[in-house]
């Protein structure tokens, strides 16, 4: 275990140690203030890989010179565009490569993954969800218990804390599961917690619900990318994920899709249909009856986007150079290091703050939420003064991300200077 030390010396010496310091290069770091930032936010949006530009910009000369033959001419065809993203989302998410999907936005893929796995009957219709679930999951599952004729007053389980407490206890989360057994037919949680910045024991909970008899679900959102997840091997049904926070892949970028392959390789599973769906082989014949490509393809709608996809390209080769278990063991430490220097700060400052993400690395990945009890929005603000950009959560809880592809030990050093001026 690295003996940590709140020192500047201590701070360039670990970054002069680190294996992956060259790929802060790779990224633009935004200026603030007439100086570089502090990027504290991958959380919420990741920075802007520097051959972005490149990758897209060979689509729009493929667009120029080619027109609609692009989607065979093309250096990268477009027609199978989404072929050239499986085997590197599939390693992140710990897939088998037919198993995923980019295609569409977070939350339409979350709709299009409850068509097929939230079906509810007579007997079988709850849902459990996290009580401070992000406000789109918990928009998404009551409307979809609506869908059904359902209130989702009824349908809806939400799991919350103890009193007094922030996180869940795996405990709690199994008990709700088995308490509810005879009426459940969907477990859908956030993988991490965008709030509280916690991973919830993701295979326990799919072995609970498959006990139970339901379908479970995770929402990667904050864990793509952040945390390893190995969701074949978990015997997870579905998640989603996005591209745009911890994957780099720009505003409102693409989304991603695992389907597990023992649903995957069903084509009566109910689903909604579209024409980019449809066997791979037969989809210019236009036939009148779908039939589903194989794995998580099947569930496509429409042709790709290629302008996004070609951003989360350059991405995905960041990391797939990177490698993910090299990315995972810095941030262990880059996050230990923050631990150490906040908890550093609560016993030689006036400031009263919190960290409400779990203590055990198993249990996060980046990001640590700091309740702030007192000035907290002024701290906020304070920060951003000098350049170090975090992020505010209502009502009073900063988060702040030391993402391991751009974020130095130096950062969280220049951070905690900050924190402790602000204090004294």
């Amino acid at each position: 275990m690295t003996a940590y030390q709140f020192t500047e010396a201590f701070a360039k010496e670990m970054d002069a140690q680190d294996s992956l310091a060259t790929f802060r290069n790779e990224f633009h770091i935004p200026v603030i203030h007439g100086k570089e930032s502090i990027y504290l936010t991958g959380n919420s949006l990741g920075l802007l890989p520097k051959t972005a530009r490149a990758y897209v910009e060979q689509e729009f000369l493929d667009w120029q010179n080619f027109g609609v033959e692009g989607h065979t001419e093309a250096k990268n065809p477009w027609l199978y565009y989404h072929h050239t993203l499986s085997k590197q989302a599939a390693a992140i998410v710990g897939a088998q490569e037919k198993e995923v999907v980019v295609m569409n936005n977070l939350t339409a893929n979350l709709h299009l993954m409850m068509v097929s796995f939230y079906r509810p009957n007579a007997t079988r219709y709850k849902m459990i969800i996290e009580g401070a679930a992000f406000p789109s999951d918990q928009y998404a599952v009551d409307s979809q218990a609506k869908f059904h004729g359902l209130d989702p007053k009824e349908a809806i389980i939400e799991l919350k804390p103890r009193e007094g407490e922030h996180i869940l206890r795996s405990e709690d989360i199994l008990a709700t599961i088995e308490a509810n057994k005879d009426s459940l037919a969907l477990v859908m949680l956030g993988g991490v917690n965008y709030y509280t910045g916690q991973v919830y024991e993701m295979q326990k909970i799919t072995e609970a619900a498959h006990a139970a008899g339901a379908f479970c679900g995770f929402d990667l959102a904050h864990g793509a990318g952040n945390y390893p997840v190995k969701l074949h091997d978990w015997d997870v049904d579905f998640a989603v994920w996005c591209s745009y926070k911890y994957l780099n892949s720009g505003p409102g970028g693409t989304s991603g899709v695992f389907v597990h392959e023992r649903h995957g390789n069903n084509p009566e599973i109910p689903r909604f249909a579209g024409w980019w769906g449809h066997n791979e082989k037969e989809r210019f014949l236009m036939k009148r009856e779908f039939m589903p490509t194989e794995g998580a393809q099947g569930w496509q709608l429409s042709n790709a986007q290629i302008f996004p996809m070609a951003i989360h390209k350059a991405s995905l080769d960041i990391f797939e150079r990177a490698g993910f278990g090299n990315l995972r063991a810095k941030s262990i430490t880059l996050t230990g290091y923050l631990e150490f220097v906040l908890q550093s700060l609560t016993e030689s400052s006036n400031l009263d703050f919190q960290i409400i993400t779990p203590a055990d690395p198993e249990q996060r990945g980046c990001q640590l939420s700091v309740l702030v009890k007192a000035n907290g929005k002024a701290l906020y603000d304070y920060l951003k003064a000098q350049s170090i950009i975090v992020d505010w959560r209502e009502p009073n809880v900063i988060r702040m991300a030391p993402v391991p592809l751009y974020n130095r030990y130096l950062d969280i050093y220049e951070l905690g200077k900050a924190i402790q001026a602000f204090g004294n």
